[in-house]
C-alpha cells in the first residue's frame, strides 16, 4: 500500500516568522514551498549591497543591514533557538556600548546578530525548501482541489492544502479579505510603524565615538548603528560604516518626502550627535513603510489558522512585535498545522 501523500502548504512571505514556520513544516514532514516578492529572503531582516568610488578611482563593496540590526532574545524557546543557531555559525553574541543622551552604559541583556548579515539566519532556515523570490503573490484563490496561488494573472502554485500567510498586516489584509474579512479587518487597523533609514560611509571620525549604538531621545534619528563595530563585520581602516534609523514621530511626518531630502536631514543629523563634520563616500535612504508592529498588537495564541479552509497567518504583529515575536508567531502557526493534521489522520 502506497504511503498516503505529504500534506503540501504555500507560504507566502519568506522573512523569520514565514521561514520560521516553513522550517517546522517542513522538519515535521509537510510539502512546502516559500514565495516572496523581494529578491532575497530575510523580510525586514534585511541587507543591502553597495558600491562607491574611491579617490583613487577604485570600486569599494559596501553591505548593510538596514533592517533590525540586533535583537534580544527573552522567552526560553527563542532563547534555546538562538544558542542553537550560535553554535552553528548564524548568530554572534554581542554587547554594544549604547549612547543615550551622552550617557554610556552596557544593556544587560544580550544582543544577537545573524553573520555575515542579517538575512543569513532566514536563508539558514530555507536552505534545502523550494522557494521562488521575484514573486508577488497577489490572489488566494479556494477551489474543490486546493488553493490556488496567483501573481499578476498567472497561478504559480495550485492544488494547495494549506495556506499561510506570513506578510505585513496592510499587506496581508488584501490576501485574506475574500477568506477571512475578519482576519483582513484586524489586520487594516494595526498601525505598522514607519522608519527612515540612512546608509553612509564616512571617514572615520577622530576620535572614533567610545559607543556601538546611540538612541537619541531627541531629534529626528532613533538609532545610530556603527554598523561595522558588530561581530562578524569587517572593519576598513580610516572608514566608518553607518546605519541611521529615524525615529517612528519623525518617520511618520516625513514618509512621504522625496528620498533625497530624508538622506539630506539624516546626513546632518548624524554629523551633529557624531560632533564634527564627516567625510561622506556613500549615502542612501531606504524607507520602510512597515517597519515594525506595535508591542500590543499580539493576539492570544500568536496567529491565526482556520482548519475549515487550511488558511493561516503569522508575523510579529501577531506574535508580539520584533524579531523574537516574529519567529514566536511562525513556530506557534506551524504547530498548530501539526496538530490539526494529525488528528485528522487519527479520525
Amino acid at each position: 500500500m502506497s504511503a498516503a501523500p505529504r500534506p503540501s502548504v504555500a507560504i507566502v512571505g519568506a522573512g523569520l516568522a514565514g521561514a520560521a514556520c516553513a522550517r517546522a513544516l517542513a522538519d515535521a514532514g509537510f510539502a512546502v514551498q516559500v514565495f516572496d516578492k523581494s529578491r532575497g529572503v530575510g523580510g525586514r531582516m534585511a541587507s543591502r549591497r553597495a558600491e562607491w568610488t574611491g579617490p583613487d578611482g577604485s570600486p569599494n563593496p559596501a553591505r548593510f543591514d538596514h533592517g533590525a540590526p540586533a535583537f534580544e532574545a527573552r522567552s526560553e524557546a527563542f532563547l534555546g533557538f538562538v544558542e542553537a543557531a550560535e553554535r552553528d555559525g548564524l548568530l554572534a553574541r554581542w554587547a554594544p556600548v549604547v549612547d543615550r543622551d551622552g550617557r554610556l552604559d552596557r544593556d544587560k541583556a544580550p544582543q544577537w546578530v545573524p553573520t555575515p548579515d542579517t538575512p543569513a539566519l532566514c536563508r539558514a532556515l530555507l536552505a534545502d525548501l523550494p522557494l521562488l523570490t521575484g514573486c508577488m503573490v497577489d490572489t488566494l484563490r479556494h477551489e474543490p482541489g486546493g488553493w490556488v496561488l496567483e501573481a499578476s494573472g498567472d497561478a504559480v502554485a495550485h492544488g494547495v492544502d494549506s495556506v499561510v500567510v506570513a506578510i505585513p498586516p496592510p499587506q496581508a489584509a488584501v490576501l485574506l479579505a475574500l477568506h477571512r474579512p475578519d482576519w483582513a479587518e484586524r489586520a487594516r487597523a494595526v498601525a505598522m510603524g514607519p522608519c527612515w533609514t540612512l546608509m553612509a560611509v564616512t571617514d572615520a571620525p577622530a576620535p572614533l565615538p567610545a559607543w556601538d549604538l546611540a538612541r537619541p531621545s531627541t531629534g529626528p534619528i532613533g538609532l545610530i548603528v556603527r554598523s561595522d563595530a558588530r561581530p562578524g563585520r569587517s572593519r576598513v581602516p580610516g572608514r566608518a560604516h553607518w546605519v541611521v534609523h529615524a525615529s517612528d514621530a519623525w518617520s511618520r511626518t516625513h514618509l512621504e518626502d522625496p528620498a533625497a531630502e530624508v538622506q539630506a536631514r539624516l546626513q546632518d543629523a548624524l554629523a551633529q550627535h557624531v560632533g564634527q563634520p564627516l567625510a561622506w563616500h556613500h549615502a542612501s535612504a531606504h524607507r520602510w513603510r512597515y517597519a515594525h508592529a506595535p508591542a500590543d498588537a499580539a493576539v492570544t495564541g500568536l496567529c491565526d489558522w482556520d482548519a475549515d479552509v487550511g488558511l493561516g497567518a503569522c508575523g510579529d504583529a501577531l506574535g508580539g512585535a520584533g524579531v523574537e515575536g516574529a519567529w514566536r508567531s511562525g513556530r506557534a502557526l506551524a504547530d498548530r498545522l501539526v496538530a490539526w493534521h494529525r488528528e485528522a489522520a487519527r479520525a
